[in-house]
């Protein structure tokens, strides 16, 4: 999606002016900002050079001395050109094109259009409010851009350095590929059909890997990223192959579809690095030795790469997390073995204590004052 929204900024904006910006008050997605007008003010009257995109960011670089805007879509974040329908995958918001300014508008910036004295306008908005919206100086040198990982389509690592990032984690797989810090721009719904093409369960730990599962793994990164960017972000287009296609119907009133090439597939659901993730039980399977001994943990399993900042919140990701905690394995007995040894070794009779007619005196009498 941010991919299609680079591209879609790029086809309006590039070798434009932007005449003037409105923006709406949002401390919260407005991130490093005094007032949500000086976004305004610092990037007006400035002609756009051209946009890119690292991982899930994307910035317009702009002719002239000045900041520019590094731009997050978070969860619900998208770009909408008035007269122009919303491109979103699996879409839900049905708005009219006609509607404007679109709802939960953070800014709108007016471009100079492509026949003399006519305008583009173009609307950020998002919903949730988990999106971002930034001022820097140098995009690619400045965090959070320069603490991000590789990017499957712009710096695909080679397979012995990929290996080799792998590896060297213990946490779940899926945990490792929803890490920014390792692969930028791999989202939940990307990381499940990875995993899927290359015959790997979420859980799986990185340091179990066969080197066939992590030749998989390097191929099926590069290559659904890849499908995914050639389609536009359109789920239409995605393959009928893909889990994509089936994860959707999570619930027990759902029914599934999905069917491999000798049977019906069963598709299922747990929660891997705190997002649910859709896996195939009849391909994915957990080596037998991770599934005898299993771990228990106080939280999901995350990655155990250093965290970034959270662009979900506005708050720094902890700085440490909680670690796994093994189980021992415990022999148990029967229930009433445990009672009966418990009766014969713990209940004891007391002695019966002789009656006396003087009353017990303490072993520290007070001393009295004279």
């Amino acid at each position: 999606e941010v991919e299609r929204a680079t591209a879609l900024l790029r086809s309006i904006a590039k070798g434009n002016r932007i005449i003037r910006v409105e923006t709406s008050q949002d401390n919260l997605v407005f991130q490093g900002l005094e007032s949500h007008e000086d976004f305004g003010r610092e990037i007006s009257g400035r002609v756009v050079k051209d946009t890119f995109r690292y991982g899930k960011y994307f910035y317009i670089e702009l002719e002239g001395a000045g900041k520019l805007p590094l731009l997050h879509f978070g969860m619900t974040g998208m770009l909408h050109v008035r007269g122009q329908p919303t491109l979103q995958y699996r879409t839900k918001i049905r708005e009219s094109p006609y509607v404007w300014p679109p709802k939960f508008m953070k800014f709108i910036l007016h471009i100079e259009g492509k026949t003399p004295g006519t305008t583009t306008e173009l609307a950020f908005s998002d919903a949730r409010r988990l999106g971002r919206i930034r001022l820097v100086n140098h995009p690619r040198e400045e965090p959070p851009l320069c603490d991000l990982g590789f990017d499957p389509i712009l710096s695909m690592p080679l397979l012995w350095e990929f290996q080799a990032l792998v590896l060297k984690r213990s946490c779940p797989i899926k945990a490792l590929l929803l890490d920014q810090s390792f692969s930028a721009g791999v989202g939940n719904y990307l990381a499940d059909e990875i995993l899927y093409q290359a015959k790997v369960h979420p859980e799986q730990r990185c340091n179990t890997l066969q080197q066939t599962q992590v030749e998989a793994l390097h191929r099926e990164v590069a290559d659904v990223c890849r499908i995914a960017v050639d389609a536009n972000a359109d789920d239409d287009k995605y393959p009928s192959h893909w889990i994509f296609k089936h994860r959707w119907g999570k619930g027990k009133k759902a029914k599934q579809s999905m069917r491999l090439a000798w049977e019906p597939a069963t598709v299922k659901w747990i929660t891997v690095g705190g997002r649910t993730s859709a896996f195939v039980a009849e391909v994915q399977c957990l080596p037998h030795k991770q599934r005898a001994g299993k771990t228990e943990t106080a939280t999901e399993d995350e990655s155990d790469l250093t965290p970034l900042p959270s662009d979900d919140d506005g708050s720094p990701a902890a700085s440490s997390s909680k670690r796994k905690v093994r189980i021992p394995s415990l022999e148990f007995k029967p229930l009433n073995c445990i009672l009966q040894v418990k009766s014969k070794t713990t209940r004891r009779k007391r002695p019966a204590s002789a009656p006396t007619e003087e009353p017990l005196r303490e072993k520290h009498p007070r001393l009295k004052k004279h």
